[in-house]
């Protein structure tokens, strides 16, 4: 694999204020059609994304109906998205930390991806092989679970990043490229892509426990590093990151050795008011431009190809048949 590689992950999800405890009962998925809005683009330049969606959206016949007709055309793929406090069984208290699925007992956690699976599968016809993590919640017992239900891949991390403070898992030294998670390398880890770019980028690693600190965030050292065009670390994805910064990462990556990315944001984005990053016409309007820019700077200016999880593991397997 000589040319970069990107593909493009949706958590796709129900609609709730983010700023809110989690509840039960925010089970709203009047956005799911919105997602038409990317495939504008998408279909254009032959990108067939993955949506991984959560017990909400495989429970709504309409958003149901909308994604397997993606499906059913060759414009999507269909995987497993865990929220825990909205997929039975119902047997954890919500809150914080019980979000995060890797701190649910381990029965408990399997009951929850295996009801899951099921449901999607009924709903779909196919049962799925991608799965991701809610809150990037991949614990102790996840990859044993997705082994026995039959999951293939796995995109749950985000390298370089903890999520400790918040009861979630520590990502700081994992890798940011695909690895397999057990030795049969049957189940593939795809992380999201998430890196560093500026003069100093290929030392990025050994910072990241100052760009990690509560107290250099307080004084502004990790801003004080980007503007200075010294360090900075970003993530791929339109979610408040901007096209010349995300084009700054993959550049950066490509130079670095990369040779794969994901593409990642949350679909209630792809209408106004849902999360953060959108609150109107005109946001949603810049959000597709923002992926359609990056899209086209990875194909036009990097020589990058389009893919999507489940066809670059088949590459990796027929490569590792192939050098046997």
């Amino acid at each position: 694999m000589t040319r970069p590689q990107l593909a493009i992950v949706v958590d796709t999800e129900e609609e709730f204020d983010w700023t809110k405890p989690f509840a039960r009962e925010n089970r709203d998925t009047h956005s799911i059609p919105a997602q038409a809005l990317a495939h504008a683009v998408y279909d254009r330049l032959g990108m067939v994304p993955t949506y991984v969606i959560d017990h909400p959206v495989a429970t709504d016949p309409r958003a149901v109906d909308f994604l397997r007709g993606l499906q059913r055309d060759g414009r999507a793929e269909i995987g497993t998205h865990l929220h825990p406090w909205v997929s039975p069984p119902h047997d954890e208290e919500v809150n914080r930390r019980n979000s995060y699925h890797c701190n649910l007992p381990r029965a408990l956690e399997r009951a929850k991806i295996e009801t899951l699976t099921d449901l999607i599968e009924g709903a779909f016809g196919h049962r799925p092989h991608v799965f991701k993590a809610g809150r990037y919640g991949f614990g102790p017992h996840t990859a044993e679970v997705l082994a026995d239900l039959g999951y293939t891949i796995d995109c749950s991390y985000v390298p370089w990043m903890n999520f400790a403070d918040d009861g979630g898992p520590d990502y700081r030294n994992t890798p940011d490229q695909p690895f397999w998670l057990d030795d049969s390398q049957t189940l593939l880890e795809v992380p999201l892509t998430s890196g560093y770019y500026g003069l100093l980028a290929a030392a990025g690693p050994t910072f990241q426990q100052l760009l990690n600190s509560s107290r250099a965030a307080r004084l502004r050292v990790p801003g004080l590093l980007a503007r200075s065009g010294l360090l900075a670390r970003s993530r791929l994805s339109p979610e408040g990151v901007s096209a010349e910064e995300q084009c700054r990462l993959v550049r950066a990556m490509v130079k670095g050795g990369r040779r794969f990315f994901t593409l990642t944001y949350h679909s209630p984005s792809l209408a106004p008011g849902h999360t953060p990053y959108v609150r109107s016409d005109q946001d949603v309007r810049d959000f597709v431009g923002r992926i359609e820019h990056v899209l086209l700077f990875f194909r036009d200016m990097l020589g990058g190809e389009f893919t999507t999880l489940t066809r670059h593991r088949e590459r990796l397997l027929a490569s590792r048949a192939e050098a046997a």
